[in-house]
């Protein structure tokens, strides 16, 4: 049985709900604060994705962070000798994390509020994405530190960049700031940061406005192409991440 609003609003740990009219914003945080990441965000946040997802009351979905960041900061919760049994934690974390987002059957709009170098994949997946004027984006964790960009990053980035500048992007750990995202394509619009949330619930007040058929049908029309790479290269991309994992993370 599905939960309510009402039990899966108070269940997780990093993600602040509220809901009005049809549109359930989903804020994530540490907290209160700016989101950190970590084994306990990336159990919960696919699940969180689930129950959103399952709940027919929900037309449209809004994913912001909290401050001005949206994530860009790595707690210590996975420091420590890597495991068969540590990834395939991870491993199965991981592929919940981005199948159930794109999973979500109606309308998601995304707004950065501040820099994503963490995961940022999870707000350019977004059918819209917004930015503060101080975002960028970045893959800071992975190459740079020994790690194959294995965990969704080598499908979406290549999507959304092509492939010589997503390579080129993971490779580096290029910054990207909105402007430039802007033009790239990656984002939709740039905002002042005070402006954005405001933004963004005028596009999502205008999309509930739609008949629910229409936005589950178009919602899953848009992303199939994208849930398919997924459900090609994540797991893979993953098994690939957790042999570099055993050799590079860090061991204390």
């Amino acid at each position: 049985m599905n939960r309510t609003f009402a039990e899966y609003s108070r269940l997780y740990r990093h993600v602040a709900m509220r809901r009005d009219g049809g549109i359930i914003e989903l804020r994530l945080h540490t907290d209160g604060g700016p989101l950190v990441w970590g084994a306990g965000p990336h159990q919960e946040l696919g699940h969180c994705f689930g129950d959103v997802g399952a709940d027919r009351d929900n037309k449209v979905v809004i994913l912001t962070g909290s401050g001005n960041t949206f994530l860009r900061a790595l707690d210590n919760s996975w420091v420590g000798p890597m495991t068969p049994e540590k990834w395939d934690r991870i491993h199965s974390d991981g592929i919940r994390l981005l199948t159930a987002l794109l999973a979500i059957p109606v309308p998601v709009i995304g707004a950065v509020n501040g820099p994503a170098t963490v995961h940022a994949e999870l707000a350019v997946l977004s059918d819209i994405t917004l930015a503060a004027d101080t975002a960028y984006f970045q893959d800071a964790p992975h190459f740079r530190y020994g790690t194959v960009p294995g965990d969704g990053v080598h499908v979406v980035w290549p999507a959304l960049l092509g492939p010589n500048r997503a390579r080129y992007f993971l490779l580096t750990a290029q910054k990207i700031d909105a402007v430039e995202a802007l033009h790239l394509g990656v984002v939709n619009e740039v905002l002042p940061e005070v402006d954005l949330m405001d933004r963004a619930w005028e596009h999502a007040r205008m999309l509930a406005g739609q008949h629910e058929v229409a936005l589950r049908c178009t919602r899953a029309a848009l992303v199939n192409d994208l849930r398919r790479k997924l459900a090609d290269g994540l797991g893979h991309g993953l098994a690939l991440e957790g042999l570099t994992a055993y050799a590079t993370w860090p061991q204390k």
